[in-house]
């Protein structure tokens, strides 16, 4: 059972994305609205990303056979573990000090910039780069305009995001 879940979490995204969007009147108040939006768009880019495979597929392809690359269920526990419940954490996070909304945006920033870095040394498409260049670059900067945050705030998120993410490199590039 659990295959199939880490296989076809993705198809959730579009309908959980809209519920999300309509929610927000009852259950937004206190986040501001791009911090809110972060997650339904998030879900929109990893439908992009993630239908049919096809990130795995082509970080696999790129590593090549001599590395782990990514499983489902890696893939699973990266955008629903780390991405759907981090953002549900940064909702928490911002009722106690709304300043901790940086983290989202720099989620979403750090995201969108490894997607238009790899396209760029590529020179091709990689899966999700037009949801993260057409909508996460804008959020981004909604979010950073819209949350004013210390700078300690500002370093202490992006760290975090950028660990996560060599995490997720690390783990991706190991031997198979």
């Amino acid at each position: 059972m659990l295959n199939r879940i880490f296989q076809y979490w993705v198809y959730a995204t579009p309908p959980a994305a809209l519920l999300l969007i309509g929610l927000y009147p009852l259950i937004g108040a206190g986040i501001v609205l791009p911090v809110y939006l972060a997650l339904p768009i998030y879900m929109a880019h990893q439908f992009e990303e993630h239908d049919a495979d096809r990130f795995a597929a082509f970080l696999n392809e790129l590593l090549g056979p001599r590395r782990r690359g990514l499983t489902a269920a890696d893939i699973w526990v990266v955008n629903v573990v780390f991405v759907w419940f981090a953002l549900l954490a940064v909702f928490y996070l911002t009722r106690l000090d709304p300043a901790w909304g940086v983290l989202a945006g720099y989620l979403v920033a750090v995201n969108a910039l490894l997607h238009v870095v790899w396209a760029v040394r590529l020179r091709r498409y990689n899966p999700g780069l037009w949801s993260a260049a057409v909508l996460f670059l804008p959020l981004a900067t909604w979010i950073f305009a819209a949350t004013p945050a210390p700078i300690l705030i500002h370093l202490a998120a992006m760290l975090v995001v950028i660990v996560l993410h060599a995490a997720i490199a690390y783990r991706a590039s190991q031997p198979a």
